[in-house]
């Protein structure tokens, strides 16, 4: 049984997209970045400690469950992680520093079973073009970023103003499914999806 540790509607609707079977079991654990921690650091530490953390829970009622996922998606420029925005100036405030610059999406991912804990992380980057402050308005008023890394999505209305990825678009949603099935057979070889 694969276990995803994400209450992401999006990943879960990419984890069906790419056909495993699988069961969803939110982890509930602070995400604020530590001091000067580096944003592939801080993607990878809430990866594994979601999957660590629904792994253990699993445990203590019974039976270890076979494989859990976890994953956490940042947006990052000059370093700086843009994680959520905490309400719509913050939205506009990230959605500026955005604007006419290419930034880099990164996805932590961990696969825990009772033998090991694997990490990995896949970075994308992508283009924005200029907005301008209706537009940026306009946009937070769809409340559309508002749950998202760096206030916007992909797969959603931002789309119009990113012309360009240099990496995985799966991962800019929020999961890079590649990367996930790689782990997951590397941990099962041929896994039945």
């Amino acid at each position: 049984m694969l276990i995803l540790a994400s209450a992401s509607p999006r990943r879960r609707e990419l984890l069906a997209q790419a056909g495993f079977t699988f069961e969803v079991h939110p982890a509930h654990i602070p995400e604020d970045p530590h001091p000067n921690e580096d944003p592939i650091s801080y993607v990878i530490r809430l990866a594994r400690e979601k999957a660590q953390s629904v792994f253990a829970e699993f445990s203590s009622k019974g039976p270890a469950p076979p494989q859990v996922v976890g994953a956490d998606t940042t947006v990052t420029l000059d370093n700086q992680i843009l994680g959520k925005p905490e309400n719509p100036a913050d939205a506009a405030r990230m959605l500026r520093l955005l604007s006419g610059r290419t930034h880099r999406v990164i996805t932590g991912v961990a696969l825990v079973t009772a033998e090991r804990t694997q990490v990995a992380s896949e970075a994308t980057a992508v283009k924005f073009l200029t907005l301008s402050d209706q537009e940026i308005a306009a946009y937070i008023a769809t409340g559309e970023p508002m749950d998202k890394a760096g206030a916007y999505a992909i797969q959603g209305r931002a789309a119009r103003w990113i012309p360009r990825i240099e990496g995985d678009y799966f991962n800019v949603v929020g999961l890079p499914i590649a990367l996930v099935t790689t782990m997951l057979e590397s941990c099962s070889p041929g896994l039945d999806r």
